[in-house]
C-alpha cells in the first residue's frame, strides 16, 4: 500500500525538506504541496527534490487557469529535472470564487479549459511542439520546450463525471479531496476507470486525500477538523462529494481516533479503490506526532 502525506507549508522551507526527509526515512511513498495562497509549490518542490531523495514529489493541486499551460509545462519540467523525475503534477480547475474574485478570469465552460489546457499541456510534457487554437485558450511554440526531463505523470483533481471522464481518458489518474470512502468506491474509481479502459490507457491512479489525527479525544478533533476545514464544506465540488458520502460537513470524512480506528479509516479508503492515500495531518503537535509515527508504521508493513 502506498501512503503520502499533505506537506506542512505553513513554516520555513527547511521544515518542509525536514518533513520530506522524515517521510522518505519512514517509508513513506510520497510527499504532497498544496497550492494555495504560500509557496510555490512547484518551485518549492524543485527544492526540496534537490535535497532529499527516494520519495515521490507531488503538487496537490496546482490551480490551471493562472497559468498558461506553455508556461505550467516549463515549470514542471524544470521541477522534474531538479528532482531527478520524481515529479507527479497534480492540476485542477480550482473553484469559482478563487478564478473569479481573485484571479479575474471568466470560470465559463470549466471542462472545456481543462479538456483545451491538457490538449496544449500533455504534448508539451512529453517533448512535442503545439499549435492550438481552441475556444478558451491558444498555444504556440517554436519547437519543443528545452528541458531535458522525462514527461511527469498528470493527474486531474476530478470530482464530477466529466471531470472524471476526462482524467481517465487522457491523464494519469487524479487526486481527490474530502472524498470519503463511499464515494470513493461507488463514484470515483467506476467513472475513471471506465474512462481509462474505454481509451485503452492504463488503469489510472486514484490518490485520495483526507485530513487525519490519531488521538485520545476523537469529539474534540472532530470540533477541530469542523472549524479547521470549514471552508471546503462551502466550495459546490467539495461540498458535491460530502452530500454523496451523506457527510453533514468535513468533520465528518476526517479519520480520526485512536491508532487503531485511524488505521481501519486508512484501509476504507485503499478498500474502496484508492492506489495511494495521502494524509493531512492535523491537531495539536502529539496529535500529529502520533498520526506521523502510524503513517511511518502503516508505509513498512
Amino acid at each position: 500500500m502506498r501512503y503520502g502525506v499533505m506537506l506542512d507549508t505553513s513554516g520555513s522551507i527547511d521544515e518542509v525538506i525536514k518533513e520530506t526527509r522524515w517521510a522518505a526515512q519512514g517509508g513513506l511513498s510520497s510527499v504532497w504541496s498544496p497550492q494555495i495562497f504560500g509557496y510555490d509549490a512547484l518551485t518549492l518542490l524543485a527544492v526540496v527534490g534537490r535535497e532529499v531523495d527516494g520519495i515521490e514529489l507531488g503538487t496537490a493541486v496546482v490551480p490551471t487557469y493562472p497559468r498558461h499551460p506553455i508556461v505550467l509545462a516549463g515549470q514542471a519540467l524544470t521541477t522534474q529535472a531538479a528532482s531527478g523525475g520524481r515529479l507527479a503534477l497534480g492540476i485542477g480547475l480550482s473553484h469559482r470564487i478563487v478564478i473569479e474574485s481573485m484571479f479575474g478570469h471568466s470560470f465559463d465552460k470549466p471542462a472545456r479549459h481543462m479538456r483545451e489546457y491538457l490538449s496544449v499541456l500533455l504534448p508539451l510534457l512529453q517533448g512535442q511542439a503545439v499549435s492550438f487554437q481552441g475556444e478558451t485558450l491558444k498555444a504556440t511554440t517554436m519547437g519543443p520546450l528545452d528541458v531535458k526531463a522525462k514527461p511527469p505523470p498528470v493527474l486531474l483533481a476530478a470530482l464530477a463525471p466529466v471531470m472524471l471522464r476526462l482524467a481517465g481518458s487522457v491523464a494519469d489518474g487524479t487526486v481527490t479531496w474530502m472524498t470519503g470512502p463511499s464515494t470513493i468506491g461507488e463514484h470515483i474509481v467506476p467513472s475513471i476507470a471506465r474512462a481509462a479502459k474505454e481509451a485503452g490507457r492504463p488503469e489510472p491512479r486514484v490518490v485520495a486525500g483526507l485530513p487525519v489525527c490519531v488521538t485520545a479525544d476523537a469529539d474534540a478533533a472532530r470540533e477541530r477538523a469542523a472549524t479547521t476545514f470549514a471552508i471546503y464544506g462551502q466550495l459546490p465540488s467539495y461540498r458535491a462529494m460530502l452530500d454523496r458520502e451523506g457527510a453533514e460537513g468535513p468533520a465528518d470524512v476526517a479519520i480520526v481516533g485512536d491508532q487503531d480506528a485511524v488505521a481501519s479509516g486508512l484501509t476504507a479508503l485503499f478498500d474502496a479503490g484508492a492506489t495511494e492515500v495521502v494524509a493531512a495531518p492535523y491537531g495539536s503537535d502529539e496529535e500529529r506526532k502520533r498520526t506521523a509515527d502510524l503513517l511511518t508504521s502503516l508505509a513498512g508493513r
